[in-house]
């Protein structure tokens, strides 16, 4: 998952966390700020790349589906990173929907998330939702 860091490099930050208004047009920031985290981590483009869509779909479903049109709550994103374990962590403060039937050309955001982490875990509270996304260093492993 990482590249070894020179012997007199200070060690990246470990942690991540950000908390932003729950917009469409605020999540580019959020999930710019989440990359260039990641990119101190020393981990390949493809499992950035992966991490950083995850992420950014989590983020997209809690400003689309969580609050109530005209309602602006807030979307947060923790990640840390330990022991060869990524893990991310998307939390929303508003109301669970469970998803809608679909034309076929959306709904597809918690499928594409499975995907690409290696565990993926939802959790649906009376406050909100929390999407729990690991990646591991040697890729998923067996269940």
């Amino acid at each position: 998952m990482t590249d070894p860091l020179p012997p007199d490099a200070p060690a990246p930050p470990a942690t991540f966390h950000r908390r932003t208004v729950a917009l469409a047009e605020r999540l580019p920031e959020l999930r710019a700020a989440l990359a260039g985290w990641l990119r101190t981590l020393g981990l390949s483009e493809e499992r950035r790349e992966d991490v950083v869509l995850a992420g950014y779909e989590a983020m997209a479903n809690s400003a689309e589906h969580a609050y109530p049109t005209g309602e602006a709550g807030q979307v947060e994103v923790r990640a840390e990173a330990q022991n060869g374990r990524l893990t991310v962590t998307v939390t929303d403060y508003g109301t669970w929907r469970p998803p809608a039937a679909t034309n076929g050309l959306r709904g597809r955001g918690l499928l594409l998330i499975d995907t690409l982490a290696d565990h993926c875990a939802q959790v649906h509270r009376e406050d909100g939702t929390t999407v729990t996304m690991t990646w591991l260093s040697g890729g998923p492993s067996p269940v």
